[in-house]
């Protein structure tokens, strides 16, 4: 019955893909590794521009100049080899592909990090990583200062907001940055290296070649997997060309001019979404516009004006923000062809606010980190929404019961993804991938969702205890076991909240041994070993919490009675 099921569904949606125009069968093995994507851009559109954010851009060309001296810094300036991972802390600038391209041209793994990550987070993903090599915005390196002298980080290059602009602009930015917004806190990194000294000292040093297999690992992109401590996605570079060419085939069906394709990008690059589109954008030449920080609406609505893209990337929280700005309802959106909705569900009222006050509809898609990102999509010519659309081209899904059999259309259960985006497995750790892999291929999601009649898949719910806030994920294990360290805690449980704004908000049940703990004292301490937005939100104490007889918490129970 099972293997019945597949067929039938495979049946479908190869009709599907005719009905659509979608290629099933287009070349994933265009190219063998993302070096070679680059410059094979870097050739075609050498005039054109790549990448803005600040006011400044760089076209295709000085990508190519700027990313062959980062590397050409790496070969001849350090000790560094093939393979070794660098980690790359900075938000939003245009100094990201420079830095994450030069690095890859020299062989080595990218670490993207979260700028705001604490002092904690940071230690264990670079001692996991075994990180060798750090770039880092100065804005944020006073955390990463304090960390460095317990990982194995040999070499430190920092970076401010402007150091691509013009000398002139380069001054005023950084000082205003500096000295009058207060923006960079004093640190102390010794040996740390400016990034435009390292860019002088890669001028003209030639570039070694580098033997880059399409099995090679690309990222090591940190995640909670389903639960737990973050664990490294180990991403090739295989898996993401192949990711960025099934979302290239999937928007032939939307009705966008590839010469001349403006993106706005206010999620951040260091997550694999946005490193994704990033990508994209390269392989067909097109200009992406950086916004380093989306939670300035302003500053978000002054780039939509100033750029008039015809790709704009969001997710929820982000459409109900600017549907409510007056300035954003006011601005042009004659040139917007594309809404692409990720991160977090899509409700029915934001895609249907965004249409009427823009003209154009979101197409919400579907992905993981293990999947680099993107499992499904709408298609231009069918959306559905309230649908994570059809699987990319090259890509298998299976919805199966607890046994592990594939279930027929309507039925919920957990979503499976086969594919050449699906990831390598967790950094060092066997045991967790063996968690999420079958013995023939497919990643269990932990999703709950289903096929419906028409083939479009569609998320029934969400990994049973991860808590999503402004589209990020936040693992309820990592909160509690930071809690617990407090002494007066006894028991704690981390749920999620239905929230307009931010899609949920974080709720920490706890049972105090004294009695006398404050919710004001719970967060506090909660600030010192999470990024903020990890930190709970709501405090509710109880004498005891709900458990099974074997004594495991029931965090189901406690979420349930929040609905």
């Amino acid at each position: 019955m099972s293997e019945q099921v597949l067929e039938q569904q495979a049946q479908l949606y190869a009709r599907l893909d005719a009905e659509l125009g979608i290629d099933s069968h287009c070349d994933l093995g265009r190219f063998e590794h993302l070096v070679a994507m680059a410059e094979h851009s870097f050739a075609e559109f050498p005039d054109r521009p790549a990448f803005s954010s600040l006011g400044h851009t760089l076209s295709y060309r000085d990508l190519d100049r700027l990313s062959r001296q980062f590397a050409g810094w790496v070969q001849h300036c350090t000790d560094l080899e093939p393979g070794d991972r660098i980690a790359v802390q900075m938000p939003n600038l245009i100094q990201y592909p420079v830095v994450t391209l030069g690095a890859m041209r020299a062989g080595l793994v990218i670490v993207n990090t979260n700028p705001l990550y604490s002092e904690r987070e940071i230690a264990h993903q670079f001692n996991d990583a075994e990180v060798k090599a750090l770039v880092v915005q100065a804005n944020v390196a006073q955390t990463a200062a304090k960390v460095l002298p317990r990982t194995g980080v040999k070499y430190t290059i920092v970076t401010e907001l402007a150091d691509l602009h013009s000398p002139f602009k380069r001054f005023l930015i950084n000082n205003v940055a500096k000295h009058v917004k207060k923006m960079v806190p004093p640190f102390d990194i010794p040996g740390a290296i400016p990034l435009n000294d390292a860019l002088k000292a890669g001028t003209d040093r030639p570039l070694l070649p580098v033997q880059t297999a399409r099995d090679d690992l690309a990222l090591l992109q940190y995640t909670g997997g389903t639960t737990g401590v973050a664990k490294g996605a180990m991403l090739s570079h295989g898996n993401v060309v192949a990711n960025v060419l099934q979302v290239d085939n999937m928007l032939e069906t939307q009705p966008l001019d590839r010469d001349h394709s403006v993106t706005v990008q206010p999620l951040p690059v260091y997550h694999i979404y946005a490193f994704m589109t990033a990508m994209y954008s390269m392989l067909n030449g097109a200009h992406m516009v950086f916004i380093p920080n989306p939670r300035d609406l302003p500053s978000v609505v002054k780039t939509l004006r100033d750029y008039k893209p015809d790709i704009f990337c969001g997710l929820n929280t982000l459409f109900m923000g600017l549907c409510n700005n007056e300035a954003f309802r006011a601005l042009d959106f004659s040139n917007l062809k594309l809404t692409l909705s990720g991160g977090m569900a899509l409700t029915h009222a934001a895609a249907e606010r965004w249409q009427e006050i823009t003209g154009c509809p979101v197409s919400e898609g579907y992905g993981l980190t293990e999947t680099s990102p993107v499992v499904s999509m709408n298609p231009g010519n069918r959306i559905v929404i309230g649908s994570i659309g059809l699987p990319l081209p090259g890509t298998l899904v299976k919805v199966v019961d607890d046994d592990g059999n594939a279930l027929p259309p309507e039925q919920p259960g957990e979503l499976c993804v086969k594919g050449p985006q699906v990831m390598q497995g967790y950094w060092q750790r066997a045991d967790e991938t063996a968690k999420v892999m079958d013995a023939e291929g497919y990643f269990r999601t932990g999703d709950i969702a289903k096929i419906r009649e028409d083939g479009f898949i569609q998320i029934v719910d969400r990994k049973k205890d991860m808590i999503v806030v402004s589209g990020f994920n936040v693992y309820p294990n990592e909160l509690e076991d930071v809690l617990y360290e407090h002494p007066d805690v006894l028991e704690c449980a981390a749920v999620g909240v239905p929230d307009e704004t931010s899609g949920e908000v974080i709720k920490m049940y706890v049972v105090s041994k004294s009695g006398k703990l404050t919710a004001e004292e719970v967060r506090e301490f909660c600030r010192r070993s999470l990024t903020a937005y990890k930190v709970p939100k709501l405090v509710e104490f109880r004498s005891e919490l709900p458990k099974t007889n074997v004594g495991k918490i029931l965090r189901r129970e406690l979420r349930d009675g929040e609905a």
